[in-house]
């Protein structure tokens, strides 16, 4: 048996009763509001594609559409990356910036998260573009440059007080994924570790490098030693390096995603914020833990 979910920007709310009656119309099923004017879902449609269909009545209006099973809906294991998912930014863009060079790292960056580039050597061509770089920099691009994503620590704190365990893996770095996974709340960090002389970016990575073998491996391995079945794990991402954890996880979600990513991706959210990731669940309002 199957949800059909319908999620909105909860900055910008664009759903209506009459708008979710003209869907059931199309598709069938019972209407529940988790959320009103933000999300709301349709147990059981009876439509052959219930995403299709609720699709043609949406037309343009900002709103995101899923299909995802009743069983095992509230995950136990949510991994996720990083930047452009959990932040705003891109992090490696943003030390480029300090250093006068954003336009030319962000090209590669683009190109790397599209599936246009090697991962790895993406990442060590832009690591040794910004050689030199003073750790007191770094400071404050972390302190001024970078913002959370709306949602996400309603996200993780949700999910972990409802039993969940909660990863952040990054091709990213630990000197911005330890820092954010620390204020979000997430359980662990994984990422990069770029490498110093003294006070000074030498240009280089510490291997081995995390790429999206990496994620992979880790919800695999999360699912496995805590014992929960694939179905109940949950992960999200933006990039080409995500499409392999995304694929192999519970409910697979694409962020706000590159367009080849967002196209390949199992459930793709393109207006929401991170708490659709709740709703997707059927976590209603009251339960959200802010």
């Amino acid at each position: 048996m199957t949800v059909l979910c319908l999620i909105s920007n909860p900055a910008d709310p664009a759903l209506d009763s009459k708008l979710v009656a003209a869907i059931q119309h199309e598709t069938g099923g019972e209407i529940n509001w988790l959320h009103q004017r933000i999300a709301c879902e349709l147990h059981k449609p009876r439509v052959a594609d219930p995403v299709a269909a609720a699709r043609d009545v949406i037309g343009d209006q900002p709103i995101d559409v899923a299909l995802v099973p009743l069983a095992n809906r509230k995950k136990l294991i949510l991994v996720a990356d990083m930047d452009s998912t959990m932040i705003n930014e891109e992090c490696i863009d943003e030390l480029a910036d300090a250093v006068g060079i954003k336009d030319q790292v962000a090209e590669i960056t683009a190109r790397a998260m599209n599936g246009e580039l090697d991962f790895e050597q993406a990442l060590r061509t832009r690591v040794g573009l910004i050689k030199g770089l003073e750790r007191k920099v770094m400071e404050e691009v972390r302190r001024e440059r970078i913002t959370m994503a709306p949602g996400g620590r309603a996200l993780v704190q949700t999910m972990k007080a409802y039993g969940a365990y909660t990863s952040l893996v990054s091709g990213g770095f630990t000197y911005f994924a330890e820092h954010y996974a620390k204020r979000i709340g997430f359980d662990e960090a994984i990422a990069n570790v770029l490498e110093f002389d003294g006070e000074q970016l030498t240009g280089t990575v510490a291997d081995p490098i995390v790429d999206k073998t990496t994620k992979l491996n880790r919800l695999q391995t999360l699912a496995h030693e805590r014992n929960v079945p694939i179905a109940a794990t949950l992960a999200v991402g933006d990039g080409a390096n995500d499409l392999e954890m995304i694929g192999g996880a519970g409910l697979g979600v694409a962020l706000h995603a590159k367009p080849h990513v967002a196209a390949a991706a199992p459930v793709r959210i393109d207006h929401g914020d991170l708490t659709a990731l709740l709703y997707l669940q059927g976590y209603e309002e009251d339960d959200l833990v802010r």
